[in-house]
């Protein structure tokens, strides 16, 4: 999958993960894909809420190179 923004969210504790999120998954076109990189465990819970409060697609979760968890989200539209 072809990611076109990848958040560096590493360290960042609840609520930072989304409220970075929601500042910057507009920099991407609609159908493209922004991945937040958490350490913060309530980031699991988190960005789907975010999703789902924002009309916005969860595409689940793999891994960065490092093994940190990493959320991606399609965005939808932005608003």
């Amino acid at each position: 999958m072809t990611v076109d923004l990848e958040l560096d969210c590493r360290g960042m504790l609840c609520p930072l993960p989304v409220i970075e999120l929601g500042r910057r998954y507009a920099e991407v076109p609609p159908g493209g894909v922004v991945a937040v990189v958490a350490t913060d465990v309530a980031a699991r819970h988190d960005v789907p809420a975010w999703c789902r409060m924002r009309g916005q697609e969860y595409l689940g979760e793999d891994t960065a190179a490092d093994g940190v968890p990493r959320y991606l989200v399609r965005v939808s539209a932005p608003g």
